[in-house]
């Protein structure tokens, strides 16, 4: 009885390998890349976070990009003013290359988590969902390493960083 057990117990735990092995691979999917490439914007993003104050300096710079990577319906209710919308669903090779064709161009981001007091066009998401987050390994990901991520949590109602429509 103990063997028959410890068999199920084995070929259970084996069903997911074997599952797995059954699947074809997929060319146009690498996860182990994903994984290492996370890991190293992960790294670059914790020096390249920044006050409301440095971002409102750089986004004032020649050549500099705001970018918003919110759906087109989240960026019509509200967005950074002069921030151009690309969804992160669209986010290619080909659409990053017509919004930001130079990959030293200086972008700046933001997203839902960075806002307060306006859920509608600021929708709270789960922190470790934040958009922030695949925003900038995306980005990473496409070889953009100029990439500065808004750090604090504004309350639209008193930040100084200008937003479209305003309330």
């Amino acid at each position: 009885m103990r063997r028959h057990r410890m068999l199920a117990a084995f070929l259970l735990a084996a069903a997911p390998l074997a599952a797995s092995d059954s699947v074809p691979p997929n060319p146009a999917i690498d996860m182990e890349a994903h994984l290492r490439l996370s890991a190293e914007a992960a790294r670059l993003r914790e020096t390249h976070r920044v006050s409301e104050e440095e971002f409102l300096r750089m986004s004032g710079e020649p050549g500099t990009v705001v970018l918003d990577a919110r759906s087109e319906a989240m960026y019509d209710l509200r967005h950074v003013r002069g921030a151009v919308n690309l969804s992160f669903p669209d986010f290619t090779a080909d659409r990053l290359a017509e919004i930001i064709p130079d990959k030293a161009t200086r972008i700046l981001i933001y997203c839902n988590n960075n806002f307060q007091n306006d859920p509608k066009a600021f929708a709270l998401k789960a922190p470790a969902a934040s958009l922030n987050l695949s925003t900038y390994a995306t980005l990473y990901m496409y070889g953009y390493r100029n990439v500065y991520e808004l750090g604090p949590y504004l309350d639209v109602r008193t930040c100084r960083v200008k937003l479209e429509p305003a309330l």
